[in-house]
């Protein structure tokens, strides 16, 4: 029996006449239903790159990543950037054009959003329900879109959720900082309370689903072949002046691994890679094209790729890893390449995030000990404004 029935049994008469009764109970139904005013729901807004949905949506995705100073700081950048988002959008469609048309990077966060959902209004009543919003920097929704989206909801606490687990100005700093940015005129009296999750590298629950999707990949190798494939962990590379400015990312990345490794116990051999260098500056190596030719050359055939940096399929997955390099490595001989499959939707994933959450809002703090210590070399006095920005928020 319902709350409202129950009140109602005390107060309602016996009458012959049902218009009598239901003068009585609606007005009641009424002012017990308006009682207990719905609490806001709390935002975990998924942030990551983003990608275009369609080969229309290309050049738009690339005008926004080349207009980034934070990822890519070029003189006169807003000229330069359609000068060469223009040039490179025939080349970036052939690309989509060969995984199916678009990437499925929305897809894939907005089904990871919901599964999120659902299990922090379990593991978290306290702060349920939760609803899950989607950031993407250089692609829909962005930022701005998404900030007034939750407005028309009536937030007021969000969770500033990134999907890259390991650190980098390039990435999920840009995305704070564009966050910073839009909230400074869109909510200038902060009636959103925000806080952040910024990394996860070493996170128990994302070292287990990395380790369990290698160990079923090793399974199709031949039993007495299996424990010497080599694992090449490759992630995306950086820019070297951006490492040499002291950006954390190459470090939390090979911590992952580091962890992940610990977990298989070592059985195999192993070494990080770095993929999908542009353009003509020095990045962080080595470079995966020139890993394979190498292993090639040096008579390794056995060697699975795992993408230690993505947490979903897109074109650095499915096109870069899977065909540019799968060509490469037919081409070299390189028989036993394979790739694991990624984390997309896998609910240890998901829990493993979920995990994530629940402990940043027990925690009551708005940003982790790393998150306000900028890089030594930093010179971007905006990224300085986000992180206090994000340091001085009242919970």
């Amino acid at each position: 029996m319902s709350v409202a029935r129950a009140a109602l049994r005390g107060f309602a008469r016996p009458s012959s006449s049902s218009t009598l009764a239901t003068t009585t109970v609606v007005p009641l139904a009424r002012r017990l239903a308006t009682a207990a005013p719905t609490k806001p729901p709390t935002a975990v807004v998924l942030m990551n790159l983003g990608g275009p949905k369609d080969l229309d949506a290309v050049h738009p995705f690339l005008l926004n990543l080349f207009s980034d100073g934070d990822l890519i700081p070029i003189p006169f950048q807003k000229y330069a950037a359609r000068v060469i988002a223009a040039r490179r959008t025939p080349k970036i469609q052939e690309q989509y054009a060969q995984i199916g048309g678009g990437s499925p990077i929305h897809a894939w966060t907005e089904r990871q959003g919901k599964m999120l959902e659902k299990r922090l209004d379990e593991l978290s009543p306290a702060s349920a329900p939760h609803k899950s919003y989607i950031a993407f920097r250089y692609a829909a929704p962005l930022t701005p879109d998404t900030i007034a989206e939750m407005q028309k909801d009536g937030i007021t606490r969000a969770v500033a959720l990134t999907l890259y687990p390991q650190y980098s100005c390039s990435t999920t700093g840009s995305s704070l900082n564009e966050l910073w940015r839009n909230l400074k005129e869109m909510d200038p009296q902060e009636k959103i309370q925000w806080s952040v999750v910024d990394r996860f590298p070493t996170h128990p629950g994302l070292v287990e689903v990395f380790a369990r999707h290698i160990e079923d990949s090793l399974k199709t190798y031949p039993p007495e072949e299996r424990d010497s494939v080599v694992l090449l962990f490759s992630a995306h590379s950086l820019p070297m002046d951006i490492v040499n400015r002291g950006d954390p990312y190459p470090q939390e990345v090979a911590a992952t691994v580091a962890r992940v490794m610990d977990r298989l116990g070592h059985k195999n051999p192993f070494r990080l890679i770095w993929q999908s260098q542009v353009g003509p500056r020095p990045w962080l190596g080595p470079k995966t094209d020139a890993v394979l030719e190498g292993y090639a050359r040096l008579g390794q055939k056995n060697l699975l790729m795992i993408p230690i940096a993505f947490v979903s399929d897109h074109v650095e997955t499915l096109f870069e890893v899977d065909l540019e390099y799968g060509h490469l490595a037919k081409e070299k001989g390189l028989t036993g390449y394979k790739r694991v499959e990624s984390l997309n939707a896998d609910p240890l994933f998901i829990e493993a995030m979920a995990d994530i959450v629940k402990s940043h809002i027990a925690e009551n703090k708005p940003v982790s000990t790393q998150l306000p210590l900028r890089c030594p070399m930093c010179t971007n006095e905006k990224c300085g404004e986000s992180k206090r920005f994000f340091q001085n928020q009242r919970l």
